[in-house]
């Protein structure tokens, strides 16, 4: 009997066990349940304040002659332009601001507001890269730029005539302005130049291109042409170079040198003498000083 209590208590334990393992596997389940509930109900929160967002804090973008992006513009010198900046996604009134280069550009009044434009006039060759930026007023980081290509052929200039002495050095500069960029040399006598290693030197910038000419001689009279050649058309500019005699120089130095030597001379022998040159204009002035007793 006493082993059938035994056995009695050790069936009810198991089962106490039993029970106890199912409540805690069945609470976890009702745990992970709640837990996935609220996951879903904030991720439903967050998208719903996603969606009613006020509409000023997205994002707004801007064009420039319907382009959505930075852009260069091709022109040509004379001609004219016009850029029309508008704000894409906006549900109240914008201020457009525009911008050259660094500089703010005045608008009127009525040409601020979710529109605005700008006219480039009397398009030159100076206004080739320049840029044009239209920003958002509120935030200047939302902002659209363009870039003026004015296309032009060569443009030469230079001093056309330089006279210099036989044994010097000159510098033959072409100043030259092209867009595209132009392919440039150097002619003597409208034949190209034989370039002498010692003798020429030539330096190309983006704005000018130079030959150096070292110990000039004679033979290096003559007419120098540079030439720019662009898709466009070629340009050619006429450097008159008029070689002269060496002109034979006096030494002046040496000269200054020899007169202050023979002046000061002059003064020493004066002082060294000054006691008997005294002495023979007392006598002069006194013939019957000296009387006879």
């Amino acid at each position: 009997m006493h082993n059938r209590q035994k056995e009695g208590s050790q069936t009810k334990v198991q089962n106490q066990l039993h029970y106890f393992s199912l409540s805690r596997s069945y609470f976890n389940s009702l745990k992970m349940a709640w837990n996935s509930s609220v996951v879903m109900q904030m991720g439903r929160f967050l998208l719903l304040v996603i969606l009613f967002l006020p509409r000023e804090m997205t994002s707004s973008v801007l064009t420039v002659n319907g382009k959505t992006e930075n852009y260069i513009l091709d022109t040509t010198p004379g001609s004219q332009v016009s850029l029309i900046c508008a704000v894409q996604n906006h549900t109240r009134e914008e201020e457009l601001l525009w911008y050259r280069e660094e500089g703010r550009v005045d608008l009127k009044s009525g040409n601020k507001i979710n529109s605005s434009s700008v006219c480039v006039s009397s398009i030159s060759e100076n206004d080739n890269g320049i840029s044009f930026t239209c920003r958002l007023g509120r935030d200047p980081s939302v902002s659209i730029s363009v870039a003026l290509n004015v296309i032009f052929p060569p443009l030469l200039s230079g001093n056309n005539f330089q006279t210099v002495e036989e044994g010097s050095n000159v510098k033959l500069v072409c100043s030259v302005k092209a867009n595209p960029q132009a392919q440039m040399m150097w002619y003597k006598n409208s034949s190209l130049l034989d370039l002498e290693k010692s003798h020429h030197q030539i330096q190309q910038t983006s704005e000018s291109f130079q030959l150096s000419i070292t110990k000039v001689e004679k033979s290096d009279n003559g007419t120098y042409s540079c030439t720019a050649k662009s898709s466009l058309q070629t340009e050619s500019l006429d450097f008159h170079l008029i070689v002269k005699d060496k002109t034979v120089s006096v030494p002046v130095e040496p000269i200054i040198a020899a007169c202050v030597v023979i002046f000061l001379t002059l003064c020493f022998g004066l002082v060294a003498r000054r006691k008997k040159i005294m002495e023979l204009c007392m006598k002069d002035k006194d013939p019957h000083r000296e009387t006879a007793l």
